[in-house]
């Protein structure tokens, strides 16, 4: 149906089979290993999702005859991201405590530290992860009106497309009767040069007629 959509079906399909496959692993790994693992995932996620965007800002692109199944195959397909989504988080979670606190810092001999110094790393890192998050949000949402705007302007360009078509088709049909009207009107002016012609050999005899009456009555008597 589209070459674009299918290219990105198959991108999924292989990102949610390695997806799967790395999340059933978090549970065997621990440590350092597990933290790069839920990273790993979590890339994995956020391409998935990019996919799944893509692949609607195509479906919506096209005729609705060709829109209507990729659209019920997409809606299979976010499903699917979801549970993956959901496995994910539960496996990460396993071992949030752990990455939470190595992320802090709170951990060998940083957790025997005064509890001052604790406080201020944890109200730093605190804060960092506030203003990544709202980040995030912030790019999240601009994102998402871009793909809205992307969307109105495929749909935009697709109406644009059906309007310059049935005006071609309009144009091909006035050309049309431009040419037939044509024919007709140079038949019609061959018949008035005949008719002028036939008038002007009759004139020519009525002329030629009464000469010779003139010539034989006056002149020659």
């Amino acid at each position: 149906m589209s070459a674009i959509f299918d290219g990105y079906e198959r991108e999924y399909c292989e990102l949610s089979t390695t997806l799967g496959r790395k999340t059933s692993q978090l549970g065997r790994v621990a440590g350092d290993v597990k933290v790069q693992k839920v990273k790993e995932v979590n890339d994995d996620v956020a391409e998935a999702e990019a996919l799944i965007r893509r692949m609607d800002l195509e479906a919506r692109s096209l005729p609705p005859n060709k829109k209507g199944p990729l659209l019920s195959k997409l809606r299979e397909y976010k499903a699917d991201l979801s549970k993956l989504k959901n496995d994910a988080k539960r496996a990460s979670d396993m071992s949030s405590d752990g990455m939470n606190r190595a992320e802090l810092g709170l951990v060998g001999d940083s957790w025997s530290a005064s509890s001052a110094a604790q406080r201020e790393r944890l109200l730093a890192t605190t804060d960092r992860i506030n203003n990544t998050g709202e980040r995030i949000r912030q790019s999240k949402q601009t994102l998402l009106e871009t793909e809205e705007l992307g969307v109105n302007i495929l749909q935009d360009l697709h109406r644009q497309r059906d309007t310059i078509v049935h005006s071609r088709d309009t144009l091909h049909g006035v050309d049309d009767n431009i040419t037939k009207s044509r024919k007709i009107l140079s038949v019609m002016a061959r018949r008035i040069m005949q008719n002028k012609a036939i008038m002007m050999g009759i004139i020519l005899l009525l002329v030629g007629s009464i000469g010779m009456v003139v010539y034989f009555k006056f002149i020659k008597s």
